[in-house]
């Protein structure tokens, strides 16, 4: 993974409940305020996302890209990598999920993103740090 950002929370609903929303890439957009749309292109068998085009728009990064989505650890762990896109040259992203109890799960976001535009280090990792606060607090709120 390239150089990253991460943020953890506990959320009050089981992993498996958890694993479910995230995993389900094609949803993003009704509940992911910085994901305007999603098309899945690949899937596996189990209906998981392999491969989606992605419209992000995440404050001051704005991007359209293609994503490919890795189910190798589901559910403790789902990750993806950038296939290609406009604006950025990587970005490595990956849930960790972890119970605490039957009720509550702890969830780490880590994002690495760099771009082909000339931006400081401090300012991308800005905006990851703040696109995964977001993330996570949306996550949250649906369990609420």
């Amino acid at each position: 993974m390239s150089e990253s950002t991460s943020v953890s929370v506990e959320v009050e609903a089981p992993l498996a409940e958890v694993a479910a929303i995230l995993s389900n890439i094609a949803g993003y957009p009704t509940w992911l305020s910085s994901i305007k749309k999603v098309e899945v292109v690949e899937s596996d068998g189990e209906g998981r996302a392999i491969k989606a085009n992605v419209s992000l728009d995440a404050g001051v990064m704005k991007d359209r890209a293609t994503l490919i989505y890795d189910w190798s650890k589901a559910p403790e762990e789902i990750s993806f990598t950038l296939d290609e896109a406009d604006l950025m040259t990587t970005m490595d992203g990956m849930y960790s999920l972890k119970a605490i109890d039957g009720d509550t799960t702890h969830v780490t976001y880590q994002l690495g993103v760099e771009l082909s535009l000339p931006v400081p280090r401090m300012m991308i990792s800005k905006t990851e740090k703040q696109t995964i606060e977001q993330a996570l607090k949306e996550l949250q709120a649906q369990f609420e």
